[in-house]
């Protein structure tokens, strides 16, 4: 498996997993986190836009995207932004998580060939209804290209 797909949960703070490979609500504390790098290639630009519907010239005209205050292509701030989703669905919590909300501030814009590294860290843990608080941070070359904070519904250990 290439390993700027694979997410990997920060060795110092791993909660325990589940058979799904992620983790139940009990498992999970403030602090945990998770981590995945992936390079935005052409590729991902063009299925983004081919799911989405969005095929803005800014993603795809270099002459058009030249004349924009970004001077040249960028990619699409939700594809930077799913990085989360995909964090958030397959581990931390992972497997069985529901997503409630999402807030996002996109402070810098990604470009084909950057690498974005995006990292979600548990900053509350609500026992009574099994949701997760997490602070969403995305960084291209140490600088915060998208943050925000989710709201996820975790899975509680079976009876």
């Amino acid at each position: 498996m290439n390993p700027q797909l694979t997410p990997q949960l920060t060795p110092q703070k791993t909660p325990q997993k589940n058979p799904q490979g992620g983790c139940y609500f009990e498992d999970i504390a403030v602090g945990d986190e998770a981590v995945q790098r992936r390079t935005v290639t052409e590729a991902d630009i063009l299925a983004f836009a081919a799911a989405s519907g969005d095929f803005n010239p800014v993603h795809f005209d270099e002459e058009f995207a030249s004349s924009t205050p970004f001077a040249g292509r960028i990619a699409h701030g939700m594809l930077s932004a799913s990085h989360f989703s995909a964090l958030l669905g397959m581990r931390l919590p992972g497997p069985g998580a529901i997503y409630l909300s999402q807030s996002l501030a996109f402070r810098r814009p990604v470009r084909i060939g950057d690498t974005v590294s995006a990292r979600v860290r548990v900053t509350a843990v609500d026992e009574a209804r099994a949701r997760v608080t997490l602070a969403c941070v995305a960084e291209v070359s140490g600088k915060t290209v998208i943050d925000g904070e989710a709201v996820v519904m975790a899975p509680r250990k079976p009876a």
